[in-house]
C-alpha cells in the first residue's frame, strides 16, 4: 500500500506527466539501452525510431499516476501489456532495471523540479506498479507453459508452406519442429516471432497475429512486406521473412498471446472491419465463429488499396458461398481499371458513415476492427456515431497502443 503522501505526490505530478511524459520516456530509452544494450535484442528498434514505444509508456505511466488511487482502473492495460510482455520475455528481473532508467530520465528531464521528495513519491509508486505486472505476468507463464502443447519462452517452428496472399502479403504455414502438440489458441491472438538476421547485431522479436481458426495442427502468421517510404526504412524483419525464408526453414515462436480475442459465446450478429494487413485477426475470428456457430449472422468488411493487394480474398468468398449467414463488402481506395471493369469492389475510396449506414442492418452487434491508426479512428468515429455502445467496439493495435481520441 503507498503512503497518503506519496498518493498526494503522484497526483500532483499529474500535469508535468501530461506534458513532458513523452520527453521523460524518450531519455529513458536513451539511458536503459545505452547502460544495458543486451535489452536492444528484446525492443522492437523501429518502433523506438518511430517515437511510437516511447508515446506508448507515456500513455501508461500518465495512466498510472491519474489512477494511483484506484490502480485497479488500470489492470485491463497491464493485462495487455502483460500479454506482450510475456511473448517477448521480459522478466521479474528486468523491472529494477526500468525503474532505475525511468527515475533517471525524470529526474534528468525536469531538473531542480524533480525534488527529492517527488523521485522518492515515484519509487514508492514504481514498486507497487511493478509488483502488480510481475504477478500478473507470473500467471501468463504458468499458463503458457502449462497448458496442453505448450511451452516456455521460443520453440522451434519449421516453415511447411510459404504461400504469397498478395503483393505485399505472404503467409507462413508452421509446425512444431519437435513434432509435439502445440497450444490452443483464441482468435485474435498472436505469437512473437525471434529472429537473428546475418549481420544484425541484435536479435529482432516481433509478433504476428494468427490468422487461421485454432484447432489446425498448424500456426499460420500472414506478415506484409514493409517497403522502404521517405519517412521509414524498409522493415528489416518483414523483408527478410519474405526474401530469405523459405520452406523448411526454422523460426522461433513464444506461445499465443494477447487479449483481443473473440468473444464466441456472443450470439448477436458479428461486424469485423479490417484495414490492410489488419485482415489477420479478423479472419481467425471469421473462421472460428463459421465453423462453430452457423446461425451467428457475420458481416465481414475489408479496405485495401486494390485487387493486388487484397490478401485472402479468395478464401473468404468460398466461405461465404458456403455460409449464408455471411455477407463481404470490399472498399478499394485505389482501384485499377481492371478491378472496376471486373466488379472486384463494393465501395471505391474510403470507408465513410453513409456507406457503413447502408452495410450495417444493426448496431446492437459485436465490433471487431483492426488496421491502421487513421482506420481505426475513422471506424470507431462512425460507429459511435450509429449509436453503438463503446462497450462492443474491440480493437487492436499492431505495435505500441496508440490513442483513438
Amino acid at each position: 500500500m503507498l503512503s497518503e503522501k506519496t498518493r498526494q505526490v503522484i497526483t500532483a505530478t499529474v500535469p508535468v506527466l501530461e506534458k513532458h511524459g513523452t520527453d521523460i520516456t524518450k531519455r529513458f530509452y536513451e539511458m536503459m539501452f545505452a547502460n544495458h544494450p543486451e535489452l536492444l535484442n528484446i525492443f522492437n528498434h523501429a518502433n523506438q525510431k518511430q517515437g511510437r514505444q516511447q508515446t506508448a509508456l507515456a500513455n501508461v505511466v500518465y495512466a498510472a499516476a491519474l489512477h494511483i488511487n484506484n490502480l485497479e482502473a488500470i489492470i485491463p492495460v497491464v493485462k495487455q501489456i502483460g500479454h506482450k510482455h510475456r511473448s517477448l520475455g521480459i522478466k521479474p528481473e528486468h523491472y529494477p532495471i526500468v525503474g532505475e532508467n525511468l527515475l533517471a530520465a525524470i529526474k534528468d528531464v525536469l531538473g531542480d523540479a524533480a525534488t527529492d521528495e517527488i523521485i522518492g513519491a515515484w519509487a514508492e509508486a514504481y514498486g507497487v506498479i511493478a509488483d502488480v505486472f510481475i504477478s500478473v505476468e507470473a500467471e501468463m507463464y504458468e499458463q503458457a507453459e502449462q497448458q496442453q502443447g505448450g511451452w516456455e519462452g521460443f520453440r522451434a517452428f519449421r516453415v511447411e508452406r510459404k504461400v504469397q496472399e498478395s503483393d505485399r502479403i505472404t503467409s507462413f504455414y508452421l509446425v512444431p519442429q519437435d513434432g509435439g502438440a502445440i497450444a490452443h489458441f483464441a482468435p485474435g491472438q498472436y505469437v512473437s516471432v525471434k529472429l537473428d538476421i546475418p549481420g544484425e547485431t541484435n536479435t529482432h522479436i516481433r509478433q504476428y497475429s494468427l490468422s487461421d481458426a485454432p484447432g489446425k495442427p498448424y500456426y499460420r502468421i500472414s506478415v506484409k512486406r514493409e517497403d522502404g517510404q521517405q519517412d521509414r526504412p524498409a522493415g528489416k524483419v518483414s523483408n527478410y521473412l519474405h526474401q530469405k525464408v523459405e520452406q523448411g526453414d526454422t523460426l522461433l515462436l513464444s506461445a499465443p498471446a494477447g487479449d483481443f480475442v473473440l468473444d464466441q459465446k456472443d450470439a448477436r450478429p458479428l461486424v469485423l472491419l479490417s484495414g490492410g494487413v489488419g485482415l489477420t485477426p479478423m479472419v481467425s475470428m471469421l473462421q472460428a465463429t463459421v465453423a462453430a456457430n452457423a446461425q451467428r449472422q457475420v458481416i465481414f468488411i475489408h479496405a485495401t488499396q486494390n485487387s493486388g493487394t487484397h490478401a485472402m480474398k479468395a478464401q473468404i468468398e468460398e466461405l461465404a458461398s458456403k455460409h449464408s449467414q455471411l455477407s463481404v463488402h470490399w472498399c478499394y481506395t485505389q482501384p485499377t481499371e481492371q478491378d472496376r471493369a471486373a466488379g472486384a469492389f463494393e465501395k471505391e475510396g474510403y470507408i465513410d458513415l453513409a456507406w457503413l449506414k447502408q452495410v450495417l442492418p444493426t448496431t446492437d452487434a459485436a465490433f471487431y476492427f483492426c488496421g491502421p491508426v487513421s482506420f481505426m479512428k475513422a471506424v470507431r468515429s462512425y460507429l459511435a456515431e450509429m449509436g453503438a455502445a463503446s462497450a462492443d467496439l474491440h480493437y487492436e493495435f499492431f505495435g505500441p497502443a496508440a490513442n483513438l481520441g
